[in-house]
Formats: structure tokens, C-alpha cells, sequence
């Protein structure tokens, strides 16, 4: 029961989460606040989100926890390892991507994206649609000392991950057109250099 609660909070954080991210919730909040919704909307975004995430924070830290399993010496060593490469690819991935713009401060600056209207395809994007999704995914599925906590995190992470990318990819098919349809028929989703992640 604790794991379904658990997993229902972090879920419910990311469907509030995705709302917010949505083409709709920014022209609302253009109709509300104007043009300064435009420059401040990113900001403020990842500020709420960040707030918002505390009350979770503070549920997986008051429900009871067991240990499921430890993975041994020297199968540890390997998933560490996984799991630092997956913190440079994570590094990589915003350095690419931007990251002022990433976190909303370029915007407030009223200077133009970096992207200028182009489309991330080059780096670690060659290899899949959303490679900060699939760094945090490998990072949190290879640690060795796995909890019920834990786990019910990670599944309720990978199903927010798969729903975000999703609505992720309709803003960016709107934005980009058919180039990005096109990149979507090349470049799996999530995990490099499988089929089944790229649209047809």
C-alpha cells in the first residue's frame, strides 16, 4: 500500500508538472500576465516545480522502508560506474541543450533562444529524442541498493518519463514541423539504437 501511495504522489506531481509544460498553460498564462509571461514562464515554471516537489520529498522520507536487495562486489563497481557515465551524459546533455535557457534565465533577458528556431539533432541527440531522460532513467535503474521506497520512485519516475517525452514531443512536433517528424523516424526515443522507439 505505501508503494502505491508513493508511486500515486510522484505521478500526480508529474501530471501537474506536464499540465504547466503545455502549449495551453503558456498562452493562459500570456492572456493573464502578458508578455512578461513569455520571458518569466520557464523560471517560474522550474521554481514551482522544484516547490511543488518538496511535499513528495517529505512522503518518501516518512513511509516506512525495507531493503530489497544489495547487488554485490563486483557487479556494484559496474552499475556505479553506469551510473557516473549516465551523470556525464546528463552534464553533456545540458551544456548542449543550454543550460541558462534550460533553466529559464536566458529568457528573462528578453535575448532570443540559443536554439534560434533549430533543431537539437547533433551530440547525444544523434542517438536518441530525449538523452536527459534516458541518462536520469539509467542512473536511477542501476543503483545497487535497491528499497521498496526506492523502487516505487523509479517506477512511478519511468511512467512520468514516458508521459512527459510524449507530450514533450507533440510541442516539439508543433514547433519543428514535419523536420521533426522526420527525426522521429530516424531516432529512437529513449533507448539508443532500437526500432521500436522510432515513429513511423
Amino acid at each position: 500500500m505505501n508503494m502505491v501511495f508513493l508511486i500515486l504522489s510522484v505521478l500526480i506531481w508529474g501530471t501537474l508538472h506536464s499540465l504547466l509544460a503545455s502549449l495551453k498553460a503558456r498562452e493562459l498564462a500570456r492572456r493573464w500576465f502578458g508578455t512578461a509571461a513569455g520571458r518569466f514562464y520557464r523560471l517560474a515554471y522550474n521554481l514551482f516545480a522544484l516547490a511543488s516537489f518538496v511535499p513528495v520529498l517529505a512522503i518518501i522520507v516518512f513511509t516506512p522502508d525495507r531493503q530489497l536487495y544489495l547487488v554485490p562486489l563486483p557487479w556494484m563497481v559496474l552499475m556505479v560506474a553506469g551510473q557516473l557515465l549516465a551523470v556525464a551524459a546528463l552534464v553533456v546533455g545540458f551544456l548542449q541543450s543550454d543550460v541558462w535557457e534550460f533553466i529559464g534565465l536566458r529568457q528573462t533577458t528578453g535575448s532570443l533562444s540559443s536554439r534560434g528556431g533549430e533543431m537539437l539533432t547533433s551530440g547525444l541527440y544523434r542517438y536518441v529524442r530525449h538523452p536527459l531522460y534516458t541518462a536520469g532513467l539509467a542512473f536511477i535503474w542501476l543503483m545497487p541498493l535497491m528499497t521498496t521506497n526506492v523502487l516505487a520512485i523509479n517506477i512511478a519516475i519511468s511512467i512520468y518519463v514516458v508521459i512527459g517525452a510524449w507530450f514533450e514531443e507533440r510541442k516539439l512536433r508543433h514547433e519543428f514541423g514535419q523536420a521533426y517528424a522526420d527525426y522521429q523516424k530516424q531516432t529512437p526515443m529513449l533507448i539508443p539504437f532500437l526500432r521500436f522507439g522510432r515513429n513511423k
